[in-house]
C-alpha cells in the first residue's frame, strides 16, 4: 500500500512517500518540497494558507503522475495557530503567525481573570505567549463573533480536502484549552477568553479515517484516490511517533525550528515543580503524554543564516563554529528577544554587551555561541526533566532536522554526559507515516513501527566527552541564565 505524508513546517513543506512493504521494511522518498513562512498582512504576521492548499495539491499531482493512483495521506503542521471559519466555511482573516507580536502582554492581561499557575495546573501545558489560549484573548472580536468553528492549521487543510470539521487530538492539546485529567475542554477557561465550546469542533484521536480527498472539488488537477487519515497532526507528536526508542529510559530532543526535549508518560504532571520549571503535557498516541520543554532550538542559526543573505550554509556555519573557542558566551537562548527579532546576530550581541560577556563577531564565532548555548540549556533541562519524574535517561535520541548537525551532536552528549544517537533526520514524516500504517494494513502497535524504524534508519551514536570543562559550563549557565 501507499502513503503519503505531508509534513509542513514554518520554513517549508514536503510531500513524503513510502510503499509499505510488509513488517520488516517501508521504501520512502520525497516527491515535492516547498517554501512556507509568514508574512505581514494589515499590520500582522500572517500564513498563506492558500499557498499552502495550492502546493499540496500540486505535491498530490506529482504523485498521481509517478504512478500513484491510490493512497492514504496524513497532514502534520506546527501547534498552537488556526483558522477561523464562517457557516460557509469560508475563512474569516488569515491565521496569525505564532511569531506575531500581539500576544507580548497577553499572558499578564488573562491573569487578570485566571492565575497562571491554575491555568497551568487545570492544562499541563507550558506558559508560553503565543499560545492559542493568548491569542484567543487578543483575537479581533468581530471575527470570533462571526466565526462559526475554530480549526486548528491541519485540522483547517484536512477540513478543505474532505470536508470533515473535526479537531486531532495531539495539536489540540497544545491550544491550552484542554483539562488535563478529564481531556475536555475547559469551560472555565474558555470562559476567561470569552470562546463558547460551540466553536470548538469534536476531538477525534490520532489514526483515525478522515474521509476522501473531494475530486470535484479540484477539477484542475489530476489527482489520487486519497484517503485522509488523522496522523499525530503536531509536528512534535510525530516526530516522537518517529523515534526509534525501546523502554522507558530514554529521552528525546526533536531538533528543528524549535528544539523539545522530553520523554513520554502514561500519566501528565502538572505540579508546582513542573509548572516552575515550565515543562508542557501534551497529549501523544494511544494516550501517552509528551512530557516536555520547549526551547528556542534552530531558529536562531536560520536566522543568523538569514541576517547574513545566507552567504553561509548551515553546514558552513557548523564547520567554521568547530574552529572557535567553546563556551566563550552563556546566552538564555529561550529568552523572548529571541522569538522574532529584526536581527538575530545584533539581538546576540546586545545580549552579551548588556551582560558583560565576549562579544562573538565572526561568523563562526556566533554559530559556536548558538550551538554551545543550546547545548547547555539542553543539559539543564534534561536534568530538570529528571527530577520532575523520577527518571534516570541512559541514551537520549535526537531526531529531525538537528540530527544531521555533528557539531551539536557532540556538543550535546558531551554537556548532558550521555550517549546521543541521532536520526532519523525525517523524524516528523516517519511519525506521520507510522501513524498511517498502525491505522490500515501496516504495523500492530507503535513498538513495532519503531523497531523498523530503527532497522531502516541510518542512526549515528555519539559518546560523550564529559570533562570539568564541560561540568563548570554547565553551573556558570544555570547562573547567568536564573539569576
Amino acid at each position: 500500500m501507499d502513503y503519503i505524508a505531508i509534513d509542513i513546517g514554518a520554513s517549508s513543506g514536503r510531500l513524503i512517500h513510502a510503499h509499505f512493504t510488509g513488517p520488516g521494511g517501508y521504501d520512502m522518498n520525497e516527491i515535492h518540497r516547498f517554501k512556507n513562512g509568514f508574512y505581514f498582512k494589515e499590520g500582522r504576521e500572517c500564513w498563506d494558507i492558500h499557498h499552502l492548499v495550492k502546493k499540496i495539491l500540486q505535491g498530490l499531482e506529482k504523485a498521481k503522475q509517478l504512478g500513484i493512483a491510490e493512497c492514504y495521506v496524513g497532514i502534520d503542521t506546527w501547534g498552537v495557530d488556526y483558522c477561523l471559519i464562517d457557516e460557509q466555511g469560508d475563512l474569516l482573516s488569515e491565521a496569525v503567525s505564532y511569531r506575531d507580536k500581539r500576544t507580548q502582554a497577553a499572558m499578564q492581561d488573562f491573569e487578570k481573570k485566571l492565575p497562571l499557575d491554575k491555568l497551568y495546573k487545570k492544562t499541563g501545558i507550558q506558559i508560553q505567549p503565543f499560545n492559542t489560549v493568548f491569542q484567543l484573548l487578543k483575537e479581533n472580536k468581530e471575527y470570533l463573533d462571526k466565526a462559526d468553528k475554530l480549526l486548528l492549521i491541519p485540522d483547517y487543510l484536512g477540513y478543505i480536502f474532505t470536508g470533515a470539521v473535526m479537531m486531532e487530538q495531539t495539536n489540540a492539546s497544545t491550544m491550552q484549552l484542554l483539562n488535563l485529567e478529564t481531556r475536555q475542554w475547559d469551560t472555565e477557561i474558555l470562559r476567561s477568553v470569552n470562546v463558547k465550546s460551540e466553536l470548538l469542533p469534536p476531538i477525534v484521536a490520532s489514526g483515525k479515517i478522515l474521509g476522501k480527498l473531494q475530486q470535484a472539488k479540484f477539477k484542475s488537477y489530476d489527482l489520487p484516490e486519497a484517503t485522509f487519515i488523522t496522523v499525530a497532526s503536531h509536528d512534535t507528536a510525530s516526530a516522537v511517533v518517529g523515534t526509534p526508542g525501546k523502554g522507558e529510559d530514554w529521552a528525546y530532543i526533536s531538533s528543528g525550528t524549535w528544539s523539545l526535549i522530553g520523554t513520554e508518560l502514561s500519566e501528565g504532571i502538572s505540579t508546582v515543580e513542573a509548572f516552575e520549571a515550565n515543562f508542557t503535557n501534551e497529549w501523544g498516541i494511544d494516550g501517552s503524554i509528551r512530557f516536555l520543554k520547549n526551547i528556542m532550538g534552530m531558529w536562531l542559526i536560520q536566522e543568523v543564516a538569514r541576517a547574513q543573505d545566507y552567504q553561509y550554509s548551515y553546514a558552513e556555519l557548523s564547520e567554521l563554529a568547530t574552529k572557535e573557542t567553546a563556551f566563550q558566551q552563556f546566552i538564555d537562548v529561550n529568552d523572548s528577544r529571541f522569538l522574532n527579532p529584526e536581527d538575530m546576530i545584533e539581538e546576540l550581541q546586545n545580549y552579551c554587551r548588556e551582560t558583560q560577556q565576549t562579544v562573538p563577531e565572526t561568523p563562526g564565532q556566533i554559530a559556536r555561541c548558538i550551538y554551545d548555548n543550546l547545548a547547555l540549556c539542553y543539559a539543564v533541562e534534561l536534568e530538570n526533566l529528571e527530577k520532575i519524574t523520577g527518571r534516570k535517561i541512559k541514551k537520549l535520541h535526537i531526531v529531525g532536522g538537528g540530527a544531521n548537525n555533528s557539531l551539536l551532536n557532540q556538543i550535546t552528549a558531551n554537556t548532558c554526559n550521555l550517549t546521543v544517537e541521532a536520526g532519523p533526520g525525517e523524524a516528523t514524516a516517519v511519525g506521520n507515516l507510522m501513524v498511517q500504517m498502525i491505522a490500515t494494513e501496516g504495523y500492530n502497535n507503535l513498538a513495532a513501527a519503531r523497531e523498523d524504524i530503527r532497522n531502516s534508519s541510518v542512526l549515528k551514536l555519539f559518546q560523550p566527552q564529559h570533562t570539568r570543562k564541560e561540568y563548570e559550563a554547565v553551573e556558570k549557565y544555570k547562573k547567568m541564565t536564573r539569576g
